[in-house]
């Protein structure tokens, strides 16, 4: 187990170092400087600010000097934002975009896991049906178009929440909804799938046929075997969510990173890009990392499989 880790581990610093070393060279491939605004209204300014940002050397010596700063985990000044620290505005801004993608998350789980359980249970009945709907519904609107939706029947017609406002709980739960209903659409298939399939599996007869309650084969034998598909996902699904928000954090005027992400993009902020880019690739890889690691965990058979294979 702790050899599996390690070697997962380590893939995952090596992703993180390629994905650094690509946005790096990816940013300065871009032609003409990000000083060349109205405000560098002279030559010297230009030559004074790319001085202060360390654009005057060559690319090998900018690389080099911005990898010791990521090893020290110092992203650098924004560039339009003048002595404003990268690490400063994505922790400032991180705590919105946390609510609302664990709010996003676990609402996917539950909704998604509870419409997949309903659906297999009532296997080509109403309550399938209806879930199956809702799933199709999920998957077939997307969420930068769920959201103004949602805006416009919830928050203009009926008045029931405000349009672009978070200072109180209620007013996470448009964003919620919109960013969660990709993910329940799709959990509630991927469970509905494997547990029909494990609902006729042997050692499922076996256990009715012990007299076991209904209850109890649901959530103790079918559901576990069921959900080790929905804990592959858990690591896309963290992802989607990651940058799903950022148009949806846009559209409901959250303060969080996705704002900043946008923003930096538009005025070619170079350090708040890069310090973005790399914080959520930093997110994703190592929620793929505990991803995989808790499938491991939930099935034995992998942790043995792969303890034979490294040994």
């Amino acid at each position: 187990m702790i050899k599996i880790a390690m070697q997962k581990f380590i893939f995952m610093l090596v992703s993180l170092f390629i994905l650094i070393t690509a946005t790096f060279f990816l940013m300065n491939g871009v032609p003409g400087s990000p000083m060349q605004s109205e405000k560098a209204t002279s030559a010297q300014v230009q030559k004074n600010l790319e001085a202060y940002y360390g654009l005057d050397k060559s690319l090998g010596e900018q690389y080099i000097t911005y990898l010791k700063n990521i090893v020290k985990l110092d992203f650098g000044i924004s560039m339009k934002k003048r002595h404003h620290s990268v690490n400063k505005m994505i922790a400032d801004s991180f705590g919105y975009s946390l609510k609302l993608g664990l709010a996003a998350i676990v609402t996917s789980l539950v909704v998604g896991c509870y419409l997949g359980i309903i659906a297999a249970l009532y296997h080509r009945k109403f309550y399938d049906h209806f879930a199956m709907t809702i799933a199709v519904l999920g998957l077939a609107i997307p969420s930068v178009v769920m959201a103004p939706l949602l805006q416009y029947i919830f928050a203009v017609k009926l008045s029931l929440f405000d349009t672009a406002r978070i200072d109180e709980l209620k007013d996470y739960v448009l964003p919620t909804i919109a960013l969660a209903s990709g993910p329940i659409a799709y959990i509630a298939r991927l469970l509905r799938t494997n547990m029909i399939e494990v609902l006729n599996a042997d050692f499922i007869k076996m256990a009715k046929a012990k007299g076991l309650a209904g209850h109890i084969i649901v959530w103790k034998h079918c559901l576990r075997n069921s959900m080790l598909p929905v804990v592959t996902y858990m690591g896309f699904l963290t992802a989607n969510v990651i940058t799903g928000s950022v148009i949806i954090e846009k559209v409901f005027a959250i303060p969080g990173m996705g704002s900043f992400f946008i923003s930096s993009v538009i005025d070619r902020d170079y350090p708040l890009i890069m310090g973005t880019t790399i914080f959520y690739a930093a997110l994703l890889v190592l929620c793929r990392f505990l991803s995989d690691m808790a499938y491991i965990f939930v099935d034995p058979r992998i942790r043995s499989a792969q303890g034979k294979q490294v040994a």
